[in-house]
């Protein structure tokens, strides 16, 4: 069953206000952005950077590629 919204309990941990993220709602990585959107807050995953999150972002090649024509090599003078 997918939750939209439930009753969560605030608490105080030191200074800080906070507040349990029931496990239907937990979000990936250690570190997520916070705002306030009028009276309501926000809280949003982080979304990896690096090498592997862009491989993972890339759409696959299709299977076939396109037929290429041979062509001729001519040898250049380089010095």
């Amino acid at each position: 069953m997918i939750h939209t919204q439930r009753l969560v309990k605030l608490f105080r941990s030191g200074r800080h206000q906070a507040v349990r993220i029931p496990v239907e709602f937990e979000l990936a990585g250690s570190e997520a952005l916070m705002h306030k959107d009028g009276d309501k807050l926000v809280i949003a995953p982080i979304k990896k950077r690096g090498l592997a999150a862009l491989l993972d972002s890339w759409e696959p090649m299709p299977d076939a590629l396109p037929d290429l024509e041979p062509q001729p090599v001519t040898p250049e003078d380089i010095f």
